[in-house]
């Protein structure tokens, strides 16, 4: 039987199915908050380990490149793929990209 995990948010989640860099490897996020998110990867993590990752948003003002840094709090296995939870650190909100410079 299962035992269900105590849910540890602070923050309220959207679903989501959005592209996640990671700087060498790619997933796709399935819910984001703003203190953390859940994405999906082939590539191979470690609970505990620090991560950088980076969200390109469409906004109404145009793509948004959305950067952070976070820590590592749980992983599943989904299918070929492992689930990652993150916890942030640090985020900001990347100008150049909300300018267009990029």
């Amino acid at each position: 039987m299962k035992r269900k995990r105590k849910d540890e948010r602070k923050e309220k989640r959207v679903k989501a199915m959005l592209p996640v860099d990671l700087g060498g490897a790619a997933g796709v996020a399935r819910d984001v908050s703003a203190s953390g998110m859940f994405f999906e990867t082939d590539a191979s993590y470690a609970v505990g380990s620090p991560i950088s990752l980076a969200l390109n948003l469409d906004t109404p003002w145009g793509k948004v490149m959305f950067k952070c840094q976070g820590k590592i709090v749980r992983l599943e296995p989904h299918d070929r793929k492992v689930g990652v939870a993150v916890k942030f650190t640090e985020s900001a909100v990347d100008p150049g990209a909300l300018r267009g410079d990029r």
